[in-house]
Protein backbone atom coordinates (compact mmCIF):
# COMPACT_ATOMS: atom_id res chain seq x y z
CA UNK A 1 0.00 0.00 0.00
CA UNK A 2 1.33 3.43 -0.95
CA UNK A 3 2.20 5.54 2.06
CA UNK A 4 0.17 8.74 2.31
CA UNK A 5 2.20 11.93 2.15
CA UNK A 6 2.48 14.10 5.22
CA UNK A 7 1.16 17.67 5.25
CA UNK A 8 4.69 19.08 4.92
CA UNK A 9 5.43 16.80 1.96
CA UNK A 10 2.24 17.85 0.22
CA UNK A 11 3.23 21.48 0.57
CA UNK A 12 6.77 21.02 -0.75
CA UNK A 13 8.64 19.25 2.03
CA UNK A 14 9.95 19.98 5.49
CA UNK A 15 12.11 22.91 4.36
CA UNK A 16 9.02 24.68 3.05
CA UNK A 17 7.24 24.03 6.34
CA UNK A 18 10.18 25.43 8.30
CA UNK A 19 10.25 28.50 6.04
CA UNK A 20 6.50 28.91 6.47
CA UNK A 21 6.71 28.74 10.29
CA UNK A 22 9.75 31.02 10.31
CA UNK A 23 8.04 33.71 8.26
CA UNK A 24 4.91 33.46 10.41
CA UNK A 25 7.06 34.04 13.50
CA UNK A 26 8.63 37.10 11.85
CA UNK A 27 5.17 38.47 11.09
CA UNK A 28 4.05 37.86 14.68
CA UNK A 29 7.07 39.62 16.18
CA UNK A 30 6.72 42.50 13.71
CA UNK A 31 10.11 41.72 12.09
CA UNK A 32 8.07 41.97 8.88
CA UNK A 33 5.52 44.78 9.05
CA UNK A 34 2.28 45.40 7.10
CA UNK A 35 2.84 46.82 3.60
CA UNK A 36 6.55 45.93 3.60
CA UNK A 37 8.26 44.66 0.44
CA UNK A 38 9.74 41.21 1.02
CA UNK A 39 13.23 40.26 -0.15
CA UNK A 40 13.55 36.55 -0.96
CA UNK A 41 17.30 36.69 -0.50
CA UNK A 42 17.18 38.41 2.89
CA UNK A 43 14.50 36.00 4.11
CA UNK A 44 16.51 33.00 2.94
CA UNK A 45 19.64 34.31 4.68
CA UNK A 46 17.74 35.03 7.88
CA UNK A 47 16.18 31.55 7.90
CA UNK A 48 19.40 29.82 6.84
CA UNK A 49 18.01 28.09 3.74
CA UNK A 50 17.77 28.41 -0.03
CA UNK A 51 15.24 30.69 -1.74
CA UNK A 52 13.15 27.81 -3.17
CA UNK A 53 11.37 26.82 0.10
CA UNK A 54 11.04 30.51 1.02
CA UNK A 55 9.21 31.26 -2.24
CA UNK A 56 6.96 28.22 -1.76
CA UNK A 57 6.18 29.33 1.81
CA UNK A 58 5.27 32.80 0.53
CA UNK A 59 2.88 31.20 -1.96
CA UNK A 60 1.18 29.42 0.93
CA UNK A 61 0.96 32.70 2.88
CA UNK A 62 -0.47 34.41 -0.22
CA UNK A 63 -3.26 31.82 -0.23
CA UNK A 64 -4.02 32.84 3.38
CA UNK A 65 -4.20 36.52 2.45
CA UNK A 66 -1.13 37.52 4.49
CA UNK A 67 1.08 38.51 1.56
CA UNK A 68 0.45 39.46 -2.07
CA UNK A 69 2.44 38.91 -5.28
CA UNK A 70 2.84 41.62 -7.90
CA UNK A 71 4.34 40.69 -11.30
CA UNK A 72 7.85 42.07 -11.80
CA UNK A 73 7.87 43.33 -8.21
CA UNK A 74 7.70 40.22 -6.06
CA UNK A 75 5.99 39.74 -2.71
CA UNK A 76 4.91 42.27 -0.12
CA UNK A 77 2.80 42.01 3.00
CA UNK A 78 -0.80 43.07 2.61
CA UNK A 79 -1.63 46.62 3.79
CA UNK A 80 -3.80 47.09 6.88
CA UNK A 81 -7.54 47.56 6.54
CA UNK A 82 -10.03 48.78 9.14
CA UNK A 83 -12.84 46.96 7.33
CA UNK A 84 -10.93 43.69 7.38
CA UNK A 85 -10.32 43.90 11.14
CA UNK A 86 -14.00 44.70 11.70
CA UNK A 87 -14.97 41.65 9.62
CA UNK A 88 -12.50 39.39 11.44
CA UNK A 89 -13.91 40.30 14.85
CA UNK A 90 -17.50 40.03 13.62
CA UNK A 91 -16.83 36.57 12.18
CA UNK A 92 -15.00 35.44 15.32
CA UNK A 93 -17.88 36.59 17.50
CA UNK A 94 -20.47 34.82 15.35
CA UNK A 95 -18.53 31.54 15.40
CA UNK A 96 -17.57 31.57 19.07
CA UNK A 97 -21.02 32.49 20.35
CA UNK A 98 -22.62 29.82 18.16
CA UNK A 99 -20.37 27.17 19.76
CA UNK A 100 -21.21 28.00 23.37
CA UNK A 101 -24.20 25.61 23.75
CA UNK A 102 -22.07 22.67 22.58
CA UNK A 103 -19.16 23.80 24.76
CA UNK A 104 -21.40 23.74 27.84
CA UNK A 105 -23.06 20.45 26.91
CA UNK A 106 -19.69 18.73 26.33
CA UNK A 107 -17.87 20.24 29.31
CA UNK A 108 -15.71 17.82 31.28
CA UNK A 109 -13.37 18.15 34.24
CA UNK A 110 -10.43 17.98 31.82
CA UNK A 111 -11.94 20.79 29.74
CA UNK A 112 -12.44 22.92 32.84
CA UNK A 113 -8.82 22.30 33.88
CA UNK A 114 -7.50 23.32 30.45
CA UNK A 115 -9.47 26.56 30.51
CA UNK A 116 -8.52 27.32 34.11
CA UNK A 117 -4.82 26.89 33.32
CA UNK A 118 -5.15 29.62 30.68
CA UNK A 119 -6.54 32.07 33.24
CA UNK A 120 -3.23 32.20 35.10
CA UNK A 121 -1.73 35.72 34.82
CA UNK A 122 1.08 36.19 32.32
CA UNK A 123 4.32 38.06 32.87
CA UNK A 124 3.77 41.74 33.71
CA UNK A 125 5.40 44.41 31.59
CA UNK A 126 5.03 46.30 28.35
CA UNK A 127 7.97 44.86 26.39
CA UNK A 128 7.56 42.69 23.29
CA UNK A 129 8.07 39.41 25.15
CA UNK A 130 5.34 40.18 27.68
CA UNK A 131 3.00 41.35 24.91
CA UNK A 132 3.63 38.19 22.89
CA UNK A 133 2.82 36.02 25.91
CA UNK A 134 -0.49 37.83 26.45
CA UNK A 135 -1.44 37.56 22.78
CA UNK A 136 -0.64 33.83 22.74
CA UNK A 137 -2.57 33.25 26.00
CA UNK A 138 -5.58 35.16 24.63
CA UNK A 139 -5.52 33.08 21.42
CA UNK A 140 -5.22 29.80 23.29
CA UNK A 141 -8.08 30.61 25.67
CA UNK A 142 -10.47 31.23 22.78
CA UNK A 143 -9.28 28.25 20.74
CA UNK A 144 -9.47 25.83 23.68
CA UNK A 145 -12.93 27.14 24.58
CA UNK A 146 -14.09 26.58 20.98
CA UNK A 147 -12.46 23.14 20.78
CA UNK A 148 -14.57 21.91 23.71
CA UNK A 149 -17.59 22.14 21.40
CA UNK A 150 -16.24 19.17 19.43
CA UNK A 151 -16.93 20.96 16.13
CA UNK A 152 -13.85 20.72 13.92
CA UNK A 153 -14.65 23.00 10.95
CA UNK A 154 -15.59 26.11 13.00
CA UNK A 155 -12.40 25.63 15.03
CA UNK A 156 -10.32 25.50 11.85
CA UNK A 157 -11.96 28.73 10.71
CA UNK A 158 -11.13 30.36 14.04
CA UNK A 159 -7.46 29.34 13.71
CA UNK A 160 -7.34 31.00 10.29
CA UNK A 161 -8.95 34.19 11.66
CA UNK A 162 -6.45 34.33 14.54
CA UNK A 163 -3.55 33.90 12.11
CA UNK A 164 -4.87 36.73 9.98
CA UNK A 165 -5.47 38.96 12.99
CA UNK A 166 -2.29 38.32 14.97
CA UNK A 167 0.19 37.94 12.09
CA UNK A 168 -1.04 40.86 10.04
CA UNK A 169 -2.33 43.24 12.70
CA UNK A 170 -0.16 42.58 15.73
CA UNK A 171 0.78 46.28 15.86
CA UNK A 172 -2.89 47.20 16.35
CA UNK A 173 -3.16 44.91 19.37
CA UNK A 174 -0.86 46.88 21.64
CA UNK A 175 -3.89 47.82 23.71
CA UNK A 176 -3.41 44.51 25.51
CA UNK A 177 -1.39 45.67 28.49
CA UNK A 178 -1.32 44.92 32.17
CA UNK A 179 -4.10 47.40 33.01
CA UNK A 180 -6.52 46.09 30.39
CA UNK A 181 -9.42 43.96 31.65
CA UNK A 182 -9.05 41.17 29.07
CA UNK A 183 -8.03 38.70 31.78
CA UNK A 184 -11.02 39.57 33.97
CA UNK A 185 -13.31 39.18 30.94
CA UNK A 186 -11.91 35.70 30.34
CA UNK A 187 -12.68 34.91 33.98
CA UNK A 188 -16.29 36.05 33.49
CA UNK A 189 -16.67 33.82 30.43
CA UNK A 190 -15.11 30.89 32.29
CA UNK A 191 -17.36 31.26 35.34
CA UNK A 192 -20.49 31.37 33.19
CA UNK A 193 -19.42 28.32 31.18
CA UNK A 194 -18.54 26.16 34.20
CA UNK A 195 -21.84 27.22 35.81
CA UNK A 196 -23.60 25.79 32.74
CA UNK A 197 -25.37 29.12 32.17
CA UNK A 198 -25.61 29.61 28.38
CA UNK A 199 -27.32 33.01 28.59
CA UNK A 200 -24.72 34.45 30.97
CA UNK A 201 -21.89 32.89 28.94
CA UNK A 202 -23.26 34.42 25.74
CA UNK A 203 -23.58 37.82 27.43
CA UNK A 204 -20.02 37.65 28.80
CA UNK A 205 -18.60 36.68 25.40
CA UNK A 206 -20.64 39.37 23.62
CA UNK A 207 -19.45 42.05 26.07
CA UNK A 208 -15.87 40.81 25.63
CA UNK A 209 -16.02 41.16 21.85
CA UNK A 210 -17.65 44.57 22.03
CA UNK A 211 -14.77 45.90 24.11
CA UNK A 212 -11.80 44.25 22.40
CA UNK A 213 -13.11 45.09 18.92
CA UNK A 214 -13.59 48.75 19.83
CA UNK A 215 -10.10 48.92 21.36
CA UNK A 216 -8.46 47.18 18.39
CA UNK A 217 -10.14 49.45 15.84
CA UNK A 218 -9.24 52.55 17.84
CA UNK A 219 -5.62 51.44 18.15
CA UNK A 220 -5.41 50.49 14.47
CA UNK A 221 -6.90 53.85 13.47
CA UNK A 222 -4.18 55.68 15.41
CA UNK A 223 -1.50 53.46 13.87
CA UNK A 224 -2.74 54.01 10.32
CA UNK A 225 -3.00 57.78 10.87
CA UNK A 226 0.67 57.92 11.92
CA UNK A 227 1.71 56.13 8.71
CA UNK A 228 0.05 58.73 6.43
Amino acid sequence: MKKEKSVSEKFGGSHTQKAYEGIKQMLFTNAISPGQKISYRQLAEHLGMSMTPVIQALKNLEFQGLVRYEPNKGYATEPMSMQEVQEIYDMREMIERSLLPDVINNLTEEGIRRLKDLLEPTEAGEDDQALNQRLIRDREFHLVLASLSGRRIPCQMLRYLFDLLYLKYRGSLLFIHSEDPVGSQHHSIFEAVVSHDPDEADKALKDHFRQIKAQALKSLGRLMAKKK
